[in-house]
């Protein structure tokens, strides 16, 4: 969700702003499209059309995304789990579980106590790229991260989930993790096809949009971020689209590195542009 200070100002943006400002404020309440319509001085229908196309996501998602944000943070201060719920405005304890189950990726609880209680394992591997890590829940893959030290990398994840069980991954342990681990090597080191691994994608609903869409664009080929955002309906959103490259946590399998800048050059990438050029030369060279 791009942040408000950080959108093109015009005189529709303002009012789509205005708009946004007023759902950040009561986003515990029920708000309508026409009411929200009255406020920019738009039909109920072009709200909702021109808010998707600034934003990436319909006012009702925005709703939900803010508050969303208000119950983790409540979670993070030691409030009970059922008053977060009703005081961030969702309502029922059935819907606000379904919800932070996609956005977070585990429960509501478990997310308060950093994770407690979860058990992620991971297994580090020296590639081409530098030091690999990568990690799954009981889900599927949550992270693949690259970096100079493992000790930095385990470092990053323990950061993430402070007070999950992070389990270094023998055979015994988590088999299939580390046969996806030597699968993702042999596909960077010795052009063995890309494995094929379940995914645990923890972000908001457009960035999991996103996500989604990067699945969908093959090797060897590219596609600039507002091309992106416009496959996924969001013509206006190249800069949300961006923010939610730079977001991605799993590097390689969600492919963000094939998205570059309309003007054909590198763009960002989290894990720097010589590994994105690196990965863009190999799949040239095994297209």
């Amino acid at each position: 969700m791009p942040r408000l200070s950080q959108i093109k100002k015009s005189e529709k943006a303002e009012k789509l702003i205005n708009v946004a400002r007023y759902i950040e404020a009561h986003a515990d309440e029920r708000l309508t499209l026409t009411q929200l319509g009255i406020i920019a001085g738009f039909s109920p229908s072009r709200l909702q059309r021109s808010f998707k196309e600034l934003f990436g996501i319909s006012p009702k998602h925005f709703q939900d995304e803010v508050r969303m944000q208000k119950f983790k943070r409540s979670l993070k201060e030691g409030e009970n789990v059922t008053d977060a719920i009703y005081s961030s405005g969702f309502g029922s304890i059935s819907r606000v579980y379904g919800e932070a189950t996609r956005n977070i990726g585990m429960s509501p609880k478990a997310y308060r106590a950093g994770a407690q209680g979860e058990t992620i394992h991971y297994a580090c591997r020296h590639t081409i790229l530098g030091q690999m890590i990568m990690a799954a829940t009981e889900k599927g893959v949550c992270s693949v991260q690259f970096g100079d030290t493992q000790t930095a990398l385990v470092s990053l994840l323990s950061a993430e989930f402070p007070k999950a069980t992070l389990i270094h991954s023998q055979a015994q342990n988590k088999p299939e993790l580390d046969a996806w681990v030597a699968a993702l090597d042999n596909y960077l080191s010795h052009g063995a096809p890309k494995p094929e691994v379940p995914l645990d994608l923890k972000g908001t609903a457009f960035q999991n949009k996103v996500w989604k869409f990067l699945l969908s664009i093959k090797e060897g080929e590219v596609m600039s971020y507002g091309e992106v955002a416009e496959k996924i309906g969001s013509t206006k959103a190249v800069r949300a689209v961006g923010s939610a490259c730079g977001k991605n946590r799993i590097g390689i399998l969600i492919p963000c590195h094939r998205v570059l800048r309309s003007d054909g050059t590198l763009g960002g990438y989290r894990w720097g542009l010589e590994r994105k050029k690196m990965l863009l030369d190999l799949e040239k060279q095994t297209d």
